[in-house]
């Protein structure tokens, strides 16, 4: 399907170009909210009516998302979640947990203008791009942690799980170490040692073969 842009899309076009769609982005999206208008004649001669005006009113809302941008562009907001030892989250971080932490900041954003390609779904420390104006956007941080300690520790720049693996690591290490000298036995394996340590003082039993020699030569020195 043509479509006349009536904003600025991303990867599409600007305000009056002509571009080709699939049927279902314009019908689903650009078409109900506003964004584009079938190209026909009538729609043509439309737009070129309205041009002028339709310009100085986008004009006019990148004036105010600019201003708004100031208090938004660089904000860290924190989220405290539940998650695995190896750093998923139970759940995931949506759209609405970003706008409501940032109002918490004092910075007013939309849930449309929140762009997440994906749910965040992990601790750490992502970058989250948001959509003022088709023409202004900004990038905010979400911490998002298991504990405010956590959180402050990735704040600062540390490697949160790399850290927890690093310690894990070293531990699995030191207790399966090959090449380790060994040492005692731990207090677990104190029966184990009992039982080797008794098998070693116990008095060797004398070989049957020897006993029945020796009686077989007794024997025959009587008879002789």
């Amino acid at each position: 399907m043509e479509v006349i842009l009536l904003e600025r899309v991303e990867k599409l076009g600007g305000i009056g170009d002509v571009v080709r769609v699939k049927d279902g982005f314009a019908r689903n999206y650009l078409l109900p909210n506003k964004k584009a208008l079938r190209a026909n004649d009538a729609n043509r001669q439309l737009f070129e009516t309205n041009r002028a005006k339709i310009e100085e009113d986008n004009a006019s809302r990148r004036a105010d998302a600019e201003t708004s941008a100031k208090g938004v562009d660089g904000k860290t907001v924190q989220l405290i979640r539940q998650a695995s030892n190896t750093g998923q989250l139970y759940g995931s971080v949506s759209a609405r947990d970003i706008v409501e932490a940032l109002d918490g900041e004092g910075a007013k954003v939309g849930k449309s203008q929140i762009v997440l390609d994906r749910p965040i779904k992990a601790i750490g420390m992502h970058e989250v791009k948001v959509a003022l104006h088709p023409e202004v956007a900004v990038t905010v941080k979400v911490n998002v942690a298991r504990s405010p300690e956590e959180a402050d520790l990735q704040a600062q720049g540390v490697d949160v799980m790399a850290q927890m693996f690093e310690r894990d690591t070293a531990a699995f290490t030191e207790q399966f170490d090959p090449n380790a000298e060994p040492g005692l036995p731990e207090d677990g394996d104190a029966s184990t040692a009992t039982a080797e340590a008794s098998a070693t003082e116990a008095p060797a039993a004398e070989p049957v073969g020897e006993v029945e020699g020796e009686s077989e030569g007794e024997g025959e020195g009587e008879q002789a």
